[in-house]
C-alpha cells in the first residue's frame, strides 16, 4: 500500500473523483443518483437520521479529520509547530490566508444575505497542495515542503475551530458530556499501547484494547452527533486525546483508506452537481465569492502575512534557512487548493438552500481547479530554478548553447 500513503497519487485520487461526480451527476442518470444520495433512511436507529451523502461527509469524514489531528498533535509536541519561534510563520501566514479570502468573499457578496458563507474559500487542501507539490517540486527544498504542511494544518485547525462554533445547532449539553466522557477513556486507553507501558511489557495482546478503542470511538462520534455538534470534531478530539506513538502507528494503518477511499468517496458524493442552466450573471453572489476568494484572496493573504513574517522572523546571523518571497508565492498558489475541507464548509454554510450549495460547490471545484493549474506552473518554475542553482537539471532541460 505505500504507493496509495504518497501525496500525487492521493491528489490524484480525489481528482479523478471530484471530476468523475461532476460529470456523472450531469448525465441522464445523474437527477436520480443526486435524489438516491440525498434521501433520508427513517431507521429511527438509536436517533440516527442521516442521507448516504451525510453517512460520507459526517460519518467517514470523521476518520479524515481523526489522522489531521494526530498529526496536527505530532507537529505540536515534536515537529515544525513545537515551539513558538518554528510556529510564528506558518501560523501568521495561515491567518493571513483566512482573513484575506473571508474579507474578499464578504467584499463580493455585501447586500445579498449569503454572508454565511465566508468560511467556504478559507480551507486548504493538505492531501491536494503537497500532492501538486510532489508531482511538479522535484528540487524543492524540503524546508518549503515543511513550511506548507506547517500552514495547511494550522489553516485545518482554523476550519474545525470554524465549524465547531459557526456551525453547531441547538448544542445540548449532556451530550457533550457524555462524548467527553468516552474520549477521555478513550485517551486513557491508547496510552496502554505505548512501548513501554505495563500492558505492552507483559506481552499481552493487543486486539482487546484496539476493540475498546474502537467501541469509545464510535461512542464518541455518536454523542457528539446527538449534541449538535458537527460530527466530524469527534475525529479530532479523539486524534488530540491519543497517545502519540500509538497514534502515530494508527495514522500509518488508517492513511491508505482516507487516501483511496474515504476522502475519493467524499469528493464524489460533494461533486454530485448539476451545472445550474443559467447565465453567468445569475450565478449567485456567493459563487463568484468563492472562486474568486479561493485562488486570489489565498494568493494575497498568505503572501503578504508570509513576506511580513519572514520579514520579523529572527534566524541565526548567515544562516540561509530562511524562506525567499519566491517560495512564499509558490506556497500562496498552493493554499488556493481548498477543496475537501471547503467542499464540507460549503454544504454547512448553505445547508438550508439547495441550490447555493450547488453553485458552491461548483465555485470551489472551478477555484481549486484555477489554484491546481497555477500552482503547477508556479512550482514547475521554482523547482527548475533550484535544480539549475543546484546543478541538477536534466540535459533535456538545459538551455541550448547554440
Amino acid at each position: 500500500m505505500t504507493f496509495i500513503r504518497s501525496e500525487r497519487y492521493a491528489a490524484v485520487f480525489l481528482l479523478i473523483a471530484g471530476v468523475l461526480g461532476l460529470i456523472v451527476a450531469n448525465l441522464s442518470v445523474g437527477p436520480a443518483l443526486i435524489e438516491a444520495a440525498n434521501v433520508h433512511l427513517q431507521t429511527g436507529l438509536f436517533g440516527l437520521d442521516l442521507s448516504a451523502k451525510h453517512w460520507i461527509s459526517d460519518g467517514l469524514l470523521a476518520v479524515f479529520f481523526f489522522l489531521i489531528a494526530i498529526e496536527l498533535k505530532r507537529e505540536l509536541v515534536i515537529g515544525d509547530l513545537n515551539s513558538f519561534g518554528k510556529a510564528a510563520l506558518p501560523a501568521l501566514a495561515a491567518l493571513g490566508g483566512v482573513v484575506v479570502p473571508a474579507g474578499v468573499y464578504l467584499l463580493l457578496t455585501r447586500g445579498s444575505g449569503l454572508a454565511a458563507g465566508w468560511p467556504v474559500p478559507t480551507a486548504t487542501d493538505i492531501a491536494f497542495a503537497l500532492g501538486v507539490l510532489a508531482v511538479f517540486g522535484r528540487g524543492i527544498p524540503t524546508r518549503v515542503r515543511v513550511f506548507l504542511l506547517a500552514l495547511a494544518v494550522l489553516d485545518d485547525l482554523v476550519a474545525i475551530l470554524i465549524i465547531a462554533f459557526f456551525f453547531t445547532s441547538d448544542p445540548q449539553l449532556q451530550y457533550i458530556g457524555f462524548a467527553a466522557i468516552t474520549a477521555t477513556l478513550f485517551g486513557l486507553t491508547s496510552r496502554l499501547l505505548k512501548p513501554r507501558s505495563p500492558w505492552v511489557l507483559g506481552r499481552r495482546a493487543v486486539w482487546p484494547v484496539i476493540v475498546i478503542l474502537t467501541l469509545l470511538g464510535i461512542a464518541t462520534w455518536y454523542f457528539t452527533y446527538l449534541s449538535g455538534v458537527h460530527a466530524t470534531i469527534a475525529g479530532v478530539i479523539l486524534g488530540l486525546v491519543m497517545a502519540r506513538v500509538p497514534g502515530g502507528r494508527t495514522h500509518h494503518v488508517l492513511e491508505p483508506y482516507s487516501n483511496a477511499v474515504i476522502l475519493p468517496l467524499f469528493a464524489f458524493s460533494a461533486a454530485l452537481v448539476a451545472i445550474p442552466q443559467v447565465s453567468l450573471a445569475e450565478l449567485s453572489p456567493a459563487f463568484w465569492g468563492i472562486l474568486v476568494a479561493l485562488p486570489v484572496g489565498k494568493l494575497i493573504g498568505i503572501t503578504l502575512a508570509g513576506a511580513l513574517g519572514s520579514l520579523i522572523s529572527r534566524r541565526p546571523r548567515g544562516s540561509k534557512a530562511g524562506l525567499k518571497l519566491a517560495d512564499i508565492v509558490m506556497v500562496a498558489c498552493l493554499g488556493g487548493i481548498g477543496f475537501t475541507v471547503s467542499l464540507l464548509m460549503g454544504a454547512l454554510a448553505f445547508a438550508g438552500n439547495r441550490e447555493v450549495v450547488d453553485e458552491a460547490t461548483l465555485a470551489v471545484l472551478l477555484g481549486s481547479g484555477v489554484a491546481i493549474v497555477l500552482s503547477a506552473v508556479v512550482v514547475s518554475v521554482r523547482a527548475r530554478q533550484y535544480r539549475r542553482a543546484a546543478g541538477t537539471l536534466h540535459p533535456a532541460e538545459r538551455p541550448s548553447t547554440r
